[in-house]
């Protein structure tokens, strides 16, 4: 079984920000692979399913971002899931906007969400699907911008770009994520006249 988790935090004050992009991923893969998100326990919304004949438990950890790993690991441990087949999805300051890139172990990069996780598995060996949010600008505060939402002009290449991911985490799961980083990485979605 895999387990996917999209990071971010809980409540209508968050869900249409930029550091929610995990949580809005699981939610398309939801709707995409009639998985409903009905289940809480484990501090996270859960939903169990299949996705191209593959189990797999989505996960949106409710104990805010930088305490992500606490639910994580309960999740882990329950279902016995094996390091390798945990997915990661989560916002990335490092990535221009609506930049997908693919990622197996390696660092955090800073972002409390993923140092939390790496804590409670005691583990960097998972798979990543990092979401490019860009920086902001040098006069702006890092934590005020990912708690912002998009901007209007943005949405477009948004939605696309969430597509993209919810393609590239089935093909993690039906492939493995040699396959898909090779499919996937460095894809930028440019507008919304122009092909995925």
């Amino acid at each position: 079984m895999h387990l996917i988790i999209g990071l971010g935090n809980p409540g209508r004050r968050y869900e249409k920000t930029r550091h929610n992009m995990g949580f809005r991923v699981i939610e398309r893969l939801s709707e995409a692979h009639d998985i409903p998100l009905t289940d809480n326990r484990f501090d996270s919304v859960v939903g169990k399913g299949a996705m191209g004949g593959a189990a797999v438990l989505l996960a949106k950890p409710q104990t805010f971002m930088n305490l992500s790993g606490q639910a994580v690991r309960k999740l882990f441990d329950y279902f016995r899931i094996a390091t390798e087949d945990v997915v990661v999805v989560h916002d990335d300051l490092d990535l221009p906007f609506a930049e997908i890139r693919l990622k197996y172990g390696g660092g955090h990069g800073g972002h409390k969400g993923l140092i939390s996780v790496m804590q409670h598995l005691g583990s960097r060996d998972f798979s990543r699907v990092r979401m490019g949010i860009d920086r902001p600008t040098a006069r702006e505060d890092v934590e005020r911008y990912v708690l912002e939402p998009f901007a209007p002009e943005e949405k477009d290449r948004l939605s696309m770009l969430l597509e993209t991911a919810v393609e590239a985490i089935g093909e993690i799961v039906s492939s493995g994520i040699r396959a898909a980083m090779g499919k996937y990485n460095g894809k930028a979605i440019k507008n919304s006249n122009e092909e995925v």
